[in-house]
């Protein structure tokens, strides 16, 4: 009797998930299945939900239970999950972190990586296993920061330091990225740089979970889209049936399309006329 293959769980899954934010809805009913080895970006304007999306996968935000007990969210399978052990599976880079690290003057860069394994900003004073530095090593390396290792993170250009947050998040080995506008900040050099790290580790298998509004940062990786606006999913599929410009228009609020190319770019359409 040949038994039958069970598919993995997927990286997030949400059902229905509701987050309240000030008395409003941030997350409004949201349902997403996102799998593993699928590259999806999370898209919309400011305040359509997006950040509460992450704060609720790093549980700085709870979705509202269901009354008949079925959990709203679940990461690998899990509706009941430790922070920790979650970031050695789902690498997380967000701004917020980076604002947190600048407030510890003297920190270096190779510190920033080893304070992942204990989940701290910073490693603790104790002496560090060797395997543990060779491991920061290389992330620093993968993430094309090794010449970074012994810098004051507080130092660091926007596009070093954006390097330096995903070799944190590579120590590791995840098997997905989650990323908050991570080109956000960053000039042309700096940008196109971190893009092709991006890519390179795609490449190598890792998954990339994007959630930003800026186009440039749609990798042509990235085959699936969720489109949101005000907490509500507008449309969740492959990218060329999403990123059209009913669709964009719906999300933003303004006549919009979508140009692809080496340098992805959401132009402005003509407004409507009221007349």
């Amino acid at each position: 009797m040949t038994q039958a293959t069970l598919s993995p769980p997927a990286l997030i899954e949400l059902d229905e998930a509701r987050v309240w934010r000030d008395g409003h809805p941030a997350l409004d009913g949201v349902s997403l299945r996102l799998p593993q080895g699928r590259h999806t970006a999370i898209l919309g304007p400011n305040g359509c939900g997006k950040s509460s999306f992450i704060q609720l996968l790093t549980r700085q935000l709870y979705a509202a239970a269901h009354a008949d007990g079925r959990p709203p969210v679940r990461i690998l399978g899990e509706h009941l999950w430790d922070v920790r052990a979650i970031r050695s599976r789902l690498g997380i880079v967000t701004g917020a972190l980076h604002e947190d690290l600048l407030s510890l003057p003297g920190l270096a860069a190779r510190d920033v990586v080893l304070g992942a394994f204990d989940a701290r900003l910073a490693p603790p004073d104790d002496e560090v296993e060797p395997a543990r530095l060779a491991a920061a090593d290389a992330a620093l390396a993968r993430a094309g920061a090794a010449h970074l290792a012994g810098r004051d993170y507080a130092s660091l250009s926007t596009g070093e330091a954006r390097r330096v947050l995903l070799a944190r998040a590579l120590v590791h080995a995840p098997m997905a990225l989650l990323l908050d506008e991570p080109a956000a900040g960053l000039d042309v050099v700096a940008r196109a740089r971190l893009l092709r790290t991006l890519r390179r580790l795609a490449a190598e298998g890792v998954t990339l979970l994007l959630v930003t509004h800026h186009a440039e940062e749609l990798l042509p990786e990235i085959g699936h889209v969720v489109l949101l606006r005000e907490g509500r999913v507008v449309a969740d599929g492959p990218r060329a049936g999403v990123l059209v410009p009913e669709l964009l228009s719906q999300a933003f609020s303004a006549p919009l399309r979508f140009v692809d190319g080496d340098v992805p770019a959401f132009v402005p359409g003509p407004e409507t006329s009221d007349a």
